[in-house]
């Protein structure tokens, strides 16, 4: 059984076949667009002028940025909401289903392990029964703890070009592949960087790790 430091996760035992790891929110569960609802619901609203939450939210009172203690206040509610506000990222159930013939699939997500029990219910809820780990650390150390020394291709699907430039550091032969689902934050975000495939949805994300695999 393999332990990740610093994470809470299912039961983690991986086979001998390559490993895909996939970030959650953006990726796998919509975040932007609910959180938006999330926010006019709670007397705010999300205005995207660039690649960020804090500064971007004003009260819909007064129309005033809300303070980024705010901002973090409202996100912890979210995710403590999220079973009844996140729904799935369109085609990434069908695109991991297939590729889960051909590999492991892990989920990693950044969300605080407090709301694991709710996030993994959620997951459950809509067909995403892969193991999951919840940690605030860097990804790359997770990933490389995850996969170890072993032989088999890895992939890893993050919209956080931070997230993805930790694994390059740290599993510099990794397919990292940057996804994310909402159209307005994914043209205001940056360019990954070299090494970096950018997937426009998740069928064109099937076919670079299917490629990738049979490589």
């Amino acid at each position: 059984m393999i332990r990740i430091p610093d994470a809470e996760h299912d039961t983690l035992r991986l086979a001998e076949r390559p490993l895909v790891v996939c970030d959650i929110d953006e990726v796998v569960l919509e975040f932007v667009s609910p959180f938006q609802d999330f926010l006019k619901a709670n007397g705010h609203e999300l205005r995207p002028r660039s690649f960020r939450l804090t500064g971007n939210i004003v009260s819909l009172d007064d129309g005033r940025e809300t303070s980024a203690e705010d901002v973090g206040r409202l996100i912890e509610a979210f995710f403590s909401e999220q079973a009844d506000w996140q729904t799935p990222v369109a085609a990434a159930a069908e695109s991991l289903a297939n590729l889960s013939g051909h590999a492991d699939i892990v989920f990693l997500t950044a969300m605080p392990p407090r709301h694991r029990d709710m996030r993994r219910s959620l997951l459950g809820r809509h067909g995403f029964d892969y193991p999951m780990i919840a940690t605030e650390s860097p990804k790359g150390p997770a990933i490389k703890a995850l996969h170890g020394e072993r032989p088999h291709p890895v992939v890893f699907i993050d919209d956080i070009f931070v997230n993805l430039h930790s694994v390059r550091e740290h599993m510099p032969q990794t397919l990292l592949i940057n996804l994310m689902a909402n159209p307005t934050f994914r043209a205001l975000a940056p360019h990954p960087g070299d090494g970096v495939s950018i997937a426009t949805d998740w069928p064109h994300a099937e076919s670079l790790i299917r490629e990738h695999i049979a490589a």
